[in-house]
């Protein structure tokens, strides 16, 4: 079975570019079809399952494939995968629903301090590719708790650094279901609630079997999926506007006018705020000070990028240290693409509803010719969308459009006019971005509680056997535990993503840097600074987002890392310098990890 299962793997190796041009002509042409099914007169409905069928049970067979009762290959994908699709299946894992889904609309409603996301997240990988990647390598772990745990030595720093691990992962991945949630809803046509429960079934049918193997090759699948998604409506909806087919360059003009139009329609908050969904145009939603908002924004989401346990475990999977650097640089050219275009699509959506010159715009329309309208009565159905006459007038103004910022990149086709089945196509793309992210955050989780918690602290004699059923029971418990939390949808997509990434740099980020760069650094010293760090932040979220007290420096709560990160530095630093030393082998050890050449340091017991 196992000279079987090598073989295999190596002639998918071999053949990874042929395996995926062949997938993504395969993808070309059911996208065709589904383009002459709609002329033929085939329902949106039929449209849009079809999309989603088609996606989840590529995956689904990718998933199956993949599937190992090896250890190597189900924490870390055997170490054998190439820095190009490393760098795909990293650039999946990160642009999540979030990115997909709410990165655009955060900026359609907040304008440019929601930039800091695109900054911070980009930029963190600067700190990942500098700082952590190649070392933690070397290292040779399985887990993020695992370099913790072996670094620092003891159950103790192990133990802290899964709590973290697993606060932040989960706050992340209820934001993911949320997102597939949000999209089944508006394909499918069912509320919600449901909808969270049957993105998750198509999460799990991807990591179940394969782990890291499994997920990194349905993750490669998937950003092919979701980056032709997400370019084609806004090169389409550019070219209808006249600007051409690459809008990055010239879209300034469409600011300009979106600015015009703004100041001859009169700013003027909502009458009444409508639960769930937000007003067209909201300067007030932003933070006091627009420019220390995105600069502090984009510091946390910045360390955050490094210290996330479910991007780091990605570098774990490479063949050599030098392939980890590489796969970093190729991590920053795929999600470049995205992130580079989300600005676009916001201005281009935004405007399509604005300027009167376009036939698709509303505000400023009879209130009457708005409701009917098919796209509106669609997402005002599933509570995403609404259109008030407050003042009675009988004209959508500017302040009586609402709806979810989570919909903008869904409803975008709509909304410019084009034909459904590019609806369909982003919808497929949303939840191949969602469900790569959630795969990989659910991952992290079962790993961690499996192999640091289960294997390394409660049993350490557990066989590869129980060790892997370990992993898979409590996957099945964690996605579960994560969609009910969703179902609830306590906060926004982008808000729970931003809660996660302070919550891991608030506990994670100063541990693991001072780990690789700070021999001095010891177990008292890190299991120090990630409670007292995690702990500092965890509270100030509360109190703020309670309004129990007022903001420092314009704090809110979307940027509590930035109280967390200097509690957990200093006190690691004070209480390292204050107990003994580590012992010389783990210094030795330190030493060694930042050498640039050689091999993995532990000779794996794992």
């Amino acid at each position: 079975m196992a000279v079987s299962e090598s073989t295999g793997r190596a002639r998918f190796l071999d053949n990874l570019g042929k395996v995926y041009a062949i997938y993504t002509l395969g993808f070309a042409g059911f996208f065709i079809l589904m383009a002459l099914l709609e002329k033929a007169g085939a329902s949106a409905q039929t449209i849009g399952i079809g999309f989603l069928m088609f996606t989840i049970a590529i995956y689904a067979i990718i998933g199956w494939l993949s599937r190992t009762a090896e250890v190597d290959a189900y924490y870390v994908a055997g170490r054998e995968v190439p820095a190009v699709y490393n760098g795909m299946a990293t650039a999946a894992d990160w642009m999540s629903g979030a990115s997909f889904v709410a990165m655009a609309g955060g900026v359609y409603f907040g304008g440019y301090p929601y930039l800091g996301y695109i900054i911070g997240w980009t930029g963190g990988y600067v700190l990942v590719n500098s700082l952590l990647a190649p070392y933690l390598r070397k290292f040779g772990c399985y887990t993020v708790p695992d370099f913790v745990g072996t670094r620092y030595g003891g159950n103790l720093a192990r133990f802290c650094a899964v709590v973290v691990l697993v606060v932040a992962s989960f706050t992340y991945v209820t934001a993911q279901i949320n997102a597939t949630g949000t999209i089944a809803a508006q394909t499918l046509g069912v509320p919600f609630e449901a909808g969270v429960w049957l993105g998750l079934l198509g999460i799990f049918i991807c990591s179940m079997l394969g782990g890291m193997r499994g997920v990194t090759w349905t993750q490669v699948a998937q950003y092919i999926v979701l980056i032709i998604a997400y370019l084609v409506p806004i090169i389409w909806m550019s070219n209808k506007q006249g600007f051409g087919i690459i809008p990055h360059f010239s879209y300034g003009e469409a600011l300009a006018r979106i600015t015009e139009l703004e100041g001859q329609y009169g700013l003027k908050p909502a009458a009444e705020a409508i639960k769930g969904v937000a007003v067209l145009t909201t300067p007030a939603n932003a933070p006091e000070g627009k420019g220390w908002a995105m600069v502090s924004l984009a510091i946390c989401m910045m360390a955050g990028t490094a210290s996330l346990p479910h991007i780091l475990m990605r570098y774990f999977t490479t063949p050599t240290v030098r392939a980890a650097r590489k796969s970093v640089a190729w991590s920053l050219l795929f999600i470049f693409l995205l992130y580079f275009s989300a600005p676009a699509l916001a201005t281009l959506t935004k405007l399509q509803l604005l300027d009167p010159n376009l036939a698709t715009s509303v505000i400023g329309k009879a209130f009457a010719d708005v409701s009917n309208l098919e796209w509106v009565k669609h997402w005002s159905s599933v509570g995403m969308l609404a259109v008030a006459d407050q003042n009675g007038d009988g004209i959508v103004q500017l302040n009586e459009f609402f709806m979810r910022p989570d919909i903008v990149v869904l409803a975008t086709p709509e909304i410019a006019g084009l034909p459904y089945v590019i609806s369909g196509l982003v919808a497929a793309g949303g939840l191949a971005a969602a469900m790569s992210t959630a795969d990989g955050l659910l991952l992290a989780i079962a790993n961690a509680l499996s192999h640091d918690l289960y294997y390394k602290i409660v049993d350490p004699t557990a066989d590869t056997k129980r060790r892997l059923t370990v992993a898979r029971v409590l996957l099945i418990f964690i996605g579960a535990a994560a969609a009910l939390i969703a179902s609830l949808q306590l906060t926004g997509i982008l808000g729970a993503v931003a809660w996660a990434f302070n919550f891991a740099c608030s506990g994670l980020l100063f541990p693991l840097i001072l780990g690789v760069w700070w021999k001095r650094a010891n177990a008292p010293g890190a299991v120090a600074g990630m409670v007292l760090g995690f702990l500092a932040g965890s509270l100030y979220l509360y109190l703020v987002f309670n309004g129990l007290m007022t903001p420092w420096f314009g704090l809110d709560h979307l940027r509590f890392g930035l109280i967390g990160m200097p509690v957990s530095l200093i006190a690691m630093i004070v209480v390292s310098l204050m107990t003994a030393p580590p012992p010389q082998e783990i210094q030795d050890m330190v030493d060694e990890v930042r050498v640039p050449t050689g091999g993995t340091i532990l000779a794996q017991s794992h």
